[in-house]
């Protein structure tokens, strides 16, 4: 018989196995908790830091996709010190972030604005300076705009997990960090294999495959009059 742990999620007795995290037993029972760099079947990240949550006896909130449960546990995933972190930690993110939503190709399923609206968060409270980084369009297979990073590392854990050279890696401390090609050289016309990979789950525009202009319009067009 598979062991069971017995555990209280916001005020709701659930049960969890060996070795699941305090996310992945939230998920199995309908609790959602954001996250940006998680990538489900991958090793956890916990660069973002949205997924933290209160953990009754913890000094300081946890990261839930990589604590384990353990037996008798009592978590608070959006208690008011929740909701207060995480609003902060994405208000930083927007802070930072280019004002072109209007012109972004992921405006409308950028998971960084779905939370942002999930969180009721406005014009952010904090003035940082952006991040402005020329578009490398080179490439035929990605094009990478660095100005909209928001160093979830996703690109960098899906590149390292197809087990070849990865593409992509961190560097620098600080405000100067940035998810790096090479030696932080642009994405030349030969860097990519077209495996899409770590296009298909960057959360903001930072990566997108290239179109010509027009061309997604011209698709929806077809799609609204089929």
């Amino acid at each position: 018989m598979e062991n069971k742990i017995n555990l209280t999620i916001n005020g709701k007795e659930v049960t969890g196995r060996p070795g699941m995290t305090i996310l992945e037993v939230a998920r199995d029972n309908g609790i959602d908790i954001p996250t940006l760099c998680y990538i489900q079947d991958l090793p956890p990240i916990g660069a973002c830091r949205l997924c933290v949550v209160e953990v009754e006896g913890s000094r300081t909130l946890v990261g839930s996709c990589h604590t384990p449960v353990a037996e008798g546990m009592a978590i608070q995933t959006h208690s008011p010190k929740v909701i207060a972190t995480r609003k902060v930690l994405v208000e930083l993110m927007l802070a930072s972030h280019p004002d072109a939503c209007l012109i972004c190709d992921k405006a409308n399923i950028c998971e960084l604005r779905r939370i942002a609206a999930d969180l009721e968060i406005g014009l952010p409270r904090f003035r940082t300076r952006k991040h402005y980084f020329p578009v490398e369009d080179e490439n035929t297979d990605m094009v990478r705009d660095m100005s909209k990073c928001v160093q979830c590392r996703r690109c960098v854990i899906a590149c390292k997990s197809k087990g070849d050279e990865p593409l992509f890696g961190m560097a620098y401390r600080g405000f100067d960090s940035k998810v790096i090609h090479g030696y932080d050289q642009p994405l030349g016309s030969e860097a990519c294999e077209d495996c899409d990979a770590c296009i298909d789950i960057c959360p903001s525009g930072a990566l997108r495959k290239p179109r010509r202009a027009g061309e997604e319009r011209a698709a929806k067009a077809l799609i609204i009059k089929g």
